[in-house]
C-alpha cells in the first residue's frame, strides 16, 4: 500500500509531523508556509527577522557581521529549542527555515577567526533541536530573485547580485550534500506560484506525494 499523502488526515505518525521550508529571500518560504499551514491546520515557526546589526552589516561596519550572525544564530536557538523533539506533536509543525541554513550565512559573511567562536555555539545548539521530517527547498537564480526584488520596496534591494548569487551558490552546495532528511527540491526558476494560481496548483499538487530521501521537482514551464 502507497505511503499516505499528508495533506490528508492519516494517523499521526504516516506523515510528516515537522515540515521545513528553506531557500534564499524573497524566494516564497513564507508565503508557501501559510498555505501548507492553513490546509494541515498547523503550527507556524516563523525565523526572525528583527536584529539590530544588519543595518550596521550592510554599512560593512567592522564587526557587525560577527554580531548580526551571532543574534540570528541564538534567536533561532531559542525558536527552535521550544519544540520538545521528545515529544508527540499535536499538530503538524511548519518553519520556513532549518536550524544549519544560519551556518550557511557563517561562512559567507565570517572571517575564520569569527568561525572559529560561532561554530563551537553552533554545534552546541544543534545538538539540542528536534530536525525537521521533510525539507522543501525552493530552488532559483540570481536573476529570477532580482526580478521579484524590482517588485519590493525594502532595504534588502541595496544587497548586490553579486552577494545574491554567492548566497544562492552557497544555498545549492548546501543541499546538493544535504542528507539529514527527506528533501524535496522545488525548481521555482521558470515559475511563480506567488503571482500564478496554476503554479501554485501544481506544487500543491507534488506535495500531495510523499517524499522519500531526496527527490527534485521541475514544474512544467508556464505560458
Amino acid at each position: 500500500m502507497p505511503p499516505t499523502a499528508f495533506f490528508g488526515q492519516p494517523p499521526l505518525g504516516t506523515r510528516p509531523q515537522y515540515i521545513a521550508i528553506e531557500g534564499p529571500i524573497h524566494v516564497g518560504k513564507s508565503r508557501l508556509l501559510n498555505l501548507l499551514a492553513d490546509r494541515l491546520h498547523g503550527r507556524r515557526i516563523l525565523d526572525c527577522t528583527d536584529n539590530p546589526f544588519l543595518n550596521d552589516f550592510y554599512n560593512d561596519r567592522p564587526g557587525a557581521a560577527f554580531r548580526a550572525q551571532m543574534h540570528f544564530l541564538v534567536q533561532r536557538f531559542k525558536l527552535l529549542r521550544e519544540l520538545d523533539s521528545a515529544a508527540s506533536y499535536t499538530s503538524t509543525i511548519i518553519s520556513n527555515f532549518i536550524f544549519e541554513k544560519d551556518k550557511i550565512f557563517a561562512f559567507i559573511n565570517l572571517n575564520d577567526e569569527e568561525l572559529r567562536t560561532y561554530e563551537q555555539y553552533f554545534s552546541f545548539f544543534l545538538e539540542q533541536i528536534p530536525r525537521p521530517d521533510l525539507v522543501i527547498y525552493l530552488q532559483t537564480t540570481t536573476e529570477a530573485l532580482l526580478r521579484r526584488f524590482e517588485k519590493k520596496e525594502h532595504f534588502e534591494l541595496e544587497i548586490s547580485s553579486d552577494y545574491l548569487n554567492e548566497v544562492i551558490k552557497a544555498y545549492d552546495h548546501f543541499f546538493f550534500h544535504y542528507s539529514a532528511t527527506d528533501l524535496l527540491v522545488v525548481n521555482t526558476t521558470e515559475t511563480d506560484f506567488l503571482e500564478r494560481n496554476e503554479d501554485l496548483h501544481e506544487l500543491l499538487h507534488r506535495l500531495e506525494q510523499p517524499v522519500k530521501g531526496t527527490q527534485y521537482y521541475l514544474p512544467l514551464k508556464t505560458k
